[in-house]
């Protein structure tokens, strides 16, 4: 059985509130789920203690029982220390868009029409 921590949706509209649970990575992300470890509460200020809280014991419990974190409950654990800094690059995000590419060019050679 392939199992995640991640984090299960609970709130209102537009007040989310979040579980951190294990759960088998089959089961839909509200779903269920074998064990609650922590809360996560985003609209928290980032400086808060009650932000985040998690069972840290049975968390190492289950990532020695080989369960895999999201890439968000990830960032918790290395805020926490429990985990190793992992380095995260996102290449496309600083590439324009096909659009904005076709713009730059076509003003590119308006501006060297101008110039001649």
């Amino acid at each position: 059985m392939a199992m995640k921590i991640r984090l299960a949706r609970g709130g209102s509209k537009k007040r989310p509130h979040y579980a951190i649970v294990a759960s088998d990575s089959r089961m839909p992300r509200d779903g269920r789920f074998i064990e609650k470890l922590g809360t996560y509460n985003p609209l928290l200020p980032k400086d808060s203690e009650d932000r985040v809280k998690m069972n840290m014991e049975r968390v190492q419990y289950w990532l020695e029982q080989g369960a895999q974190p999201t890439d968000r409950v990830a960032r918790f654990l290395e805020a926490a220390g429990a985990r190793p800094k992992a380095a995260r690059a996102n290449l496309k995000k600083g590439v324009p868009g096909d659009k904005a590419k076709q713009r730059a060019e076509e003003k590119a050679a308006k501006t060297a029409d101008a110039a001649e």
